[in-house]
């Protein structure tokens, strides 16, 4: 009878499906998590930011409405769109990176063959565009006599537009870190791909960042 028991548990052990000790989990991945909470904290400095906008534009009324007579709304806005549409071409680039394709696999005017290295680069172009017009838009103010010491408004407009060009700045260097990475990887995996997920998500809160700025100082005159 014992015999018979054992062989009983022997078999059913040896057809039991095996289970492992320890199961596995589906974490969030750490990077990922770090870019949001980091990104939250950003969000944050730019809340201080439109807060000290709003404050100054509150006791400074008709200087305010003088001084943004003096903006090029038709540049501003064409500045605009080519951030925003950076935005897209980013994204693609983040598509090419999930499908682990690092370099295009067509022709150079294939762009649904593009990898993320094409993207990211013509992504690049566009944030140096933008950066070059806020630039030169600065250097127009500048001629019209608004500087950041001019007045109170002169302040404002410096300080969130120019601390929202060095986030793009930011970027742009992100970008070059990243392409050279695909560049030089032997093999492209998920590392290199985590790395540009985050890089996107940095981007398109800069992006969004820029599009509430645009509103409050372009079109909320």
């Amino acid at each position: 009878m014992d015999f018979y028991r054992h062989n009983v548990l022997v078999t059913s052990a040896t057809h039991a499906p095996s289970t492992p000790a320890h199961p596995t989990l589906n974490r969030p991945n750490l990077v990922s998590v770090g870019t949001v909470v980091w990104l939250s904290s950003e969000l944050m400095f730019f809340a201080g930011l439109f807060a000290m906008y709003f404050t100054l534009r509150s006791t400074s009324g008709q200087m305010w409405a003088e001084e943004t007579a003096k903006l090029n709304f038709p540049f501003a806005l064409v500045n605009t769109i080519v951030l925003v549409a950076s935005s897209f071409t980013c994204q693609m680039g983040v598509f090419a990176a999930e499908r682990l394709q690092p370099r295009r696999a067509g022709g150079p005017l294939q762009f649904v063959r593009w990898g993320m290295n094409e993207w990211f680069a013509l992504t690049f172009i566009m944030g140096s565009f933008f950066v070059a017009g806020q630039t030169t838009e600065y250097a127009m103010l500048v001629s019209e006599h608004v500087s950041l010491s001019s007045n109170a408004y002169g302040s404002a407009f410096y300080i969130t537009t120019g601390f929202h060009g060095l986030h793009v700045i930011g970027g742009l260097i992100a970008f070059l870190f990243i392409m050279g990475r695909g560049f030089a990887a032997k093999k492209f995996g998920h590392f290199e791909a985590t790395s540009a997920i985050v890089t996107s998500y940095y981007w398109h809160f800069v992006d969004v960042v820029w599009i509430g700025l645009f509103l409050v100082i372009y079109v909320l005159k």
